[in-house]
């Protein structure tokens, strides 16, 4: 992929090297948040208590935190990070105007092993989140690292998929999506609630979708043979069966919360192919 708008987002803070302390999960804890589901199957513990005793285990808490901007003399994952941001902001903000609405931009925190965001503490092992209660993707650049080492995906459409995703999540809670599935949380059974949960993750991945098909026709960036395929193995290698089939050694389709690998690559795919997003509505679809 080959980075043809070059303008880096101004809503990046880079707080490598802080801390913070805990309260709850965000939206869209990547790996490492469904692996932990995954041990909290497993030891048939609540995964709020795992994620405490993740905490304790590396002392994150409390800190105080420093952050800076990303400019052209950072490296070159954070300048990375923040050129998809912006490309993020100007597809979103063009398809909203569309739509006659307004695109408020999220915020992307940078850190390092651990940070303070709206939605409690935020660590590397539970992955990149969104927080609607700040409007912030957390991200740990090393996960990047990870998606490489653990599940051999590599390649920067990768990791600009990553981070589509996340701000996918901030398209739906700017849209009033994710407040109506969060209203459903007391009103069903954890299975049914699982079944909304997966599809709330399912439009994040056709969302970064359609943002990968209008930074393309907006000329933001060019892409290579092969770049499809390197979202398409993320998407591939973050489906709750291949994680939980890892984790376990057997899946269990009433735990997901995220999707199959099959289903994350079929909803970015419709989005990349198809430009459309009444075409997204995950929710009221016979065919996931």
């Amino acid at each position: 992929m080959r980075w043809l708008n070059t303008r880096m987002s101004d809503n990046v803070e880079d707080r490598r090297g802080g801390g913070g302390g805990m309260r709850n999960l965000g939206i869209g804890g990547g790996i490492g948040g469904i692996i932990i589901i995954v041990l909290a199957l497993l030891l048939k513990q609540d995964p709020q208590q795992i994620m405490q005793q993740v905490q304790q285990g590396t002392g994150g808490t409390g800190g105080t935190e420093q952050s800076e901007k990303v400019t052209e003399r950072s490296d070159e994952m954070s300048k990375f990070a923040a050129t998809m941001m912006a490309n993020t902001e100007d597809v979103w903000k063009k398809l909203f105007s569309d739509m006659n609405k307004t695109y408020t931009d999220p915020k992307m925190v940078i850190f390092t092993e651990a940070s303070q965001s709206g939605c409690g503490f935020a660590q590397s092992a539970m992955g990149p989140f969104y927080c609607p209660a700040d409007q912030k993707v957390y991200l740990d650049l090393s996960f990047f690292n990870e998606m490489q080492q653990r599940f051999n995906v590599s390649g920067d459409f990768a990791q600009a998929y990553v981070i589509a995703h996340e701000v996918g999540h901030h398209v739906q809670n700017l849209l009033g999506i994710s407040d109506k599935v969060q209203a459903m949380r007391q009103r069903v059974s954890e299975k049914e609630y699982n079944k909304l949960s997966v599809k709330l993750e399912l439009q994040a991945d056709f969302f970064a979708g359609i943002w990968a098909y209008y930074a393309q026709k907006m000329n933001f960036v060019q892409l290579d043979p092969g770049d499809i395929e390197e979202a398409l193995n993320a998407a591939n290698a973050v489906g709750d069966d291949k994680l939980q089939q890892a984790g376990q050694g057997h899946v269990v389709p009433d735990a997901f919360t995220h999707g199959t690998s099959a289903q994350r690559m079929r909803w970015f795919k419709k989005g990349f192919d198809t430009g459309d997003l009444s075409q997204g509505d995950t929710f009221n679809t016979t065919n996931l």
